[in-house]
């Protein structure tokens, strides 16, 4: 149950925190149709930009520096937060500007697929740095690790000790997803 409203203060259901729109009950679905607008709107002035003589590599780049860095933009922050009807949304459109030929062939056409190459890269840099902001939230070096020779997995550092799952709101969390 909600805490009682103060005077003077109006209760809201979503907030907007570094362009990232989140519900009170911590879904991003909200974000999600506004990227997938805002990134249609683009693809609009892409069709515009192709009709004047814009040829199709230039344009493929422009698709990647805007709707590609907009769909992405804090990723690791929302990612964990939607749902599997808000994935298959962005699937949708990943697949229809393919087929427009705005996509680059070689770019995934499933948002799991970039998020997790974006979350793989920020993870492996946080892992090797130890003066990075994110370090200090990675759980602590694990004593078995020292005593066995486990594969490899690009994914994950096998270093590291795997926190107890608490729940789906800290298995939502950036670090706890790649952990695990």
């Amino acid at each position: 149950m909600p805490p009682l409203p103060i005077p003077g203060i109006v209760r809201v259901t979503t907030l907007k925190i570094l362009g990232v729109t989140l519900t009170n009950g911590l879904s991003a679905s909200n974000h999600i149709r506004e990227i997938i607008t805002n990134c249609a709107q683009t693809l609009h002035a892409l069709r515009v930009l192709r009709c004047h003589g814009l040829p199709g590599d230039a344009v493929q780049t422009v698709y990647r520096a805007t709707v590609i860095a907009k769909l992405l933009y804090a990723c690791y922050a929302w990612s964990g937060f939607i749902s599997a009807a808000d994935r298959k949304r962005i699937d949708a459109f990943l697949r229809r500007s393919k087929r427009c030929g705005f996509c680059p062939p070689d770019l995934p056409s499933l948002i799991n697929d970039l998020i997790e190459a974006q979350e793989d890269q920020l993870f492996s840099t946080i892992n090797r740095n130890p003066q990075h902001l994110l370090h200090c939230l990675l759980p602590p070096p694990s004593a078995a690790s020292q005593s066995y020779d486990l594969r490899h997995r690009a994914h994950t550092d096998t270093s590291r000790s795997l926190p107890d799952r608490a729940g789906h709101l800290v298995d939502s969390n950036f670090i706890s997803r790649i952990i695990f």
